[in-house]
């Protein structure tokens, strides 16, 4: 801390006249408090510029990455069951139609996430509490609700996620026969910024690198409201799900499809690595920037 000192006023001289040495001892003492004040705001202004630096700084998260480094949440991925379109073998991705009774669960896919609500609470997902962010995808959300009842969480606890888990939109194939769906994946593996054809009904024709930057700002979001939370992610879809999955434990997105969901699967993210029985039988690829390796 600086140390103020006074500095002394010497007498005015005696040739000086009374009126003249009284107003000179009054700008000397003018003068004085001025250079006084100016000294007190200096130290002032050290004391306050250096007295953060004994203060502990938390740390701060900064800008999502993938892969990151840490998780501050434990999460639960998985995929909304059968919807009643694939049911009938047609791929529908139109977001138009995502809030459609048509678009919701088949018997099929009802009876699949039972059993994977019965999942989620024998892993002990929701042993003390939990979030579900589900699509806002008529079958996502209907997947949603019977995992919170199942598991006994309130519906406030369901956040309906309007656009960052909407199913991949597939452009031209939109009503084709769900087998068409293995072009696009054979187009993955070639380039993550591969399009599938468009189309101009409304249905977007998405990449791997375009769901990407969604699911990516998904775990934003998460990762900044939440801390030391368990959260349930609730995709319409495998695509989601598998490119957030590579983009968390730095695979290769070409190989996104290595880590394929079925209806009502669920997976606990582990970013220490990829689950073994879900690895690629060769490491044909070496991703040296990833998740963007080519």
């Amino acid at each position: 801390m600086l140390k103020i000192t006074n500095t002394s006023v010497t007498a005015p001289p005696p040739h000086l006249s009374p009126s003249s040495s009284s107003t000179t001892t009054t700008t000397q003492k003018n003068l004085l408090n001025h250079i006084n004040r100016r000294h007190l705001l200096a130290a002032l202004s050290f004391s306050i510029s250096t007295s953060h630096l004994s203060i502990p700084v938390a740390d701060a998260r900064g800008l999502f990455q993938m892969p990151p480094p840490r998780l501050t949440n434990q999460y639960y991925l998985v995929r909304a069951g059968e919807s009643e379109f694939e049911s009938l073998g047609i791929i529908n991705t139109n977001p138009v139609a995502k809030t459609s009774v048509d678009s919701g669960l088949s018997e099929k896919g009802k009876k699949q996430i039972v059993k994977a609500a019965l999942q989620l609470k024998e892993m002990g997902a929701c042993d003390t509490g939990c979030w579900i962010w589900p699509s806002i995808t008529q079958r996502a959300y209907q997947t949603a609700e019977i995992i919170a009842s199942v598991n006994r969480i309130s519906r406030s606890y369901i956040v309906p996620e309007y656009s960052f888990l909407d199913a991949r939109g597939l452009g031209a194939y939109e009503g084709k026969n769900l087998e068409a769906v293995s072009e696009v994946y054979a187009s993955d593996t070639i380039s993550p910024r591969n399009k599938p054809p468009p189309i101009d009904d409304g249905t977007p024709n998405e990449s791997v690198a375009d769901v990407f930057v969604r699911v990516t700002q998904l775990m934003s979001i998460l990762e900044t409201q939440y801390s030391e939370e368990t959260i349930i992610i609730v995709s319409p879809d495998s695509d989601n799900l598998t490119i957030l999955q590579a983009g968390l434990v730095g695979l290769d997105l070409r190989r996104h499809r290595d880590l394929s969901f079925a209806p009502g699967e669920v997976r606990f993210v582990d970013i220490s690595s990829i689950p073994a029985y879900k690895q690629p039988a060769s490491a044909v690829y070496k991703c040296r920037n990833p998740p963007i390796c080519n």
